[in-house]
């Protein structure tokens, strides 16, 4: 039997590559995984996440699936992945970001957060059992840890605060989902280390956190107000603390360069509505750098969008043509350009892993993000 995580390389602090293991199929790593929040990624079917994106594994949250439709109605269906027929992995978030993105309306303490429900106000309690429990009903291939996720201008005291209880309920998960037996059935729980722009901090979160011996780790409470040259700054300081043999995984990031960048200091995981959400907003990632299709100069441009992505979108597909479409506001637009930039974050990790067990990744890497980034200063 294969192991749950298994190398082809292995780097203590530089870029791997490996499978990972789950129940409802096999994920190569490194992997971006397309964000389907609530239990859709907008504007695209399952089959072409599997067939287009070839996405090995998606995510979807907590917080909203058990606002609606609830978890009771996604367990009786079979879970996740057979409810919205994905059939795929997928990683489901806790909750714990929305501790930080509805700050208005939550209040936090030791037993978890109490939230004001967006939807209709209703109050609605979710610790570190509740958010167990959930996904356990979820039936998620990968569950994470409630965590309390600062921002990036919090102060020493606030983070010191949040690692405390994201260490707390990390103690709390491991005992629920224990109890609810996802272990037993191949299915895993992450932890997600803290400490903000405080090493120590980080390093006391991930060493608290190591010490309960999680089959993975998430680094949290990043890309939340913080410059790019400190998000990878703190990326760095928790991969280094965090154990060589296990999943890595960065929450919520980033941009192509940025995932190049944790890549090769030894991320494997990474999510991030980005490329969906620009997509909706007629911005394509590609190999010229991203692109704003509601831009004149393209009305009359004929070449297909970008040649280098793999899928028909990318190449069947011109520019004046995407751009019209936003321009008459059909939902089509938002649909063909968000499968364009979901496959063009897939492929580009596809790449990246081949890279890696090539031996050439370091070099590579460099020579893309050089040729991306001049580009992108020239469109």
């Amino acid at each position: 039997m294969s192991a749950f995580f298994d190398f082809e390389v292995r780097d203590a602090n530089g870029p791997r590559a490996a499978i990972m293991n789950l129940p409802n199929g096999a994920v190569p790593t490194p992997v971006f995984m397309p964000v389907g929040t609530q239990a859709t990624v907008k504007g695209i079917l399952p089959g072409d996440l599997r067939d287009v994106v070839r996405a090995p594994i998606i995510l979807g949250n907590t917080y909203h699936l058990n606002l609606r439709p609830g978890v009771e109605t996604i367990r009786e269906a079979g879970g996740l992945s057979k409810f919205m027929n994905w059939t795929g992995p997928v990683l489901t978030d806790s909750g714990g970001f929305q501790v930080f993105s509805l700050a208005k309306l939550r209040k936090i303490s030791d037993e978890g957060v109490l939230f004001k429900s967006h939807l209709d106000g209703d109050e609605i309690f979710l610790g570190p059992r509740e958010a167990v429990g959930i996904q356990d009903g979820l039936l998620s291939d990968v569950a994470m840890c409630l965590d309390v996720c600062p921002s990036a201008g919090a102060s020493r005291e606030e983070i010191e605060s949040a690692v405390r209880r994201t260490t707390l309920w990390g103690r709390e998960c491991i005992d629920s989902w224990i109890e609810a037996g996802g272990e037993g059935e191949g299915r895993k729980l992450f932890a997600i280390v803290q400490g903000g722009r405080f090493k120590d901090l980080r390093d006391l979160s991930a060493q608290n956190l190591v010490g309960m011996d999680f089959p993975g780790y998430a680094v949290g409470g990043v890309s939340v107000g913080e410059s790019e040259e400190e998000m990878l700054e703190q990326v760095g300081w928790t991969v280094e603390s965090l154990p060589e043999e296990k999943p890595r995984y960065v929450m919520g990031v980033g941009t192509p360069p940025q995932l190049l960048r944790m890549i090769a200091k030894g991320a494997d995981m990474f999510d991030c509505v980005m490329p969906s959400r620009a997509a909706r907003h007629a911005t394509a990632y590609t190999s010229l750098g991203p692109l704003n299709l509601r831009n004149r100069k393209f009305a009359k441009d004929f070449s297909p969008l970008d040649e280098s992505t793999d899928c028909h979108v990318s190449r069947d597909f011109s520019k004046a043509y995407l751009r019209h479409l936003f321009m008459a506001k059909e939902s089509l637009g938002g649909s063909l350009l968000t499968l364009h930039n979901l496959r063009f974050f897939v492929q580009l990790m596809e790449r990246a892993r081949l890279e890696i067990i090539a031996g050439s990744f370091l070099d590579w890497a460099e020579n893309w993000i050089r040729r991306y980034e001049s580009a992108s200063s020239e469109t």
